[in-house]
């Protein structure tokens, strides 16, 4: 009798020792989806201010084209 509780005890320990280190990943995979968010969003700013800079530039092209049509219609 003694030796079945020793493999049923065995089995419940093996058991949370797995369920530990599946925690264990599960963090780590978490801080590197984190890092990875946060990557992402340093990008997404980059982006983003270039695609500001690209917009002033095409509204100053326009300004300058819309001018040269002006005087050409004078």
């Amino acid at each position: 009798m003694m030796d079945l509780q020793g493999v049923i005890l065995s089995i419940i320990i093996g058991t949370l020792a797995a369920i530990v280190y599946s925690l264990r990943i599960l963090v780590l995979l978490e801080r590197r989806i984190a890092a990875i968010d946060l990557n992402i969003e340093k990008i997404t700013r980059k982006i983003e201010v270039e695609e500001f800079k690209i917009e002033a530039e095409e509204r100053s092209i326009e300004k300058k084209l819309s001018s040269r049509s002006r005087k050409r219609k004078k």
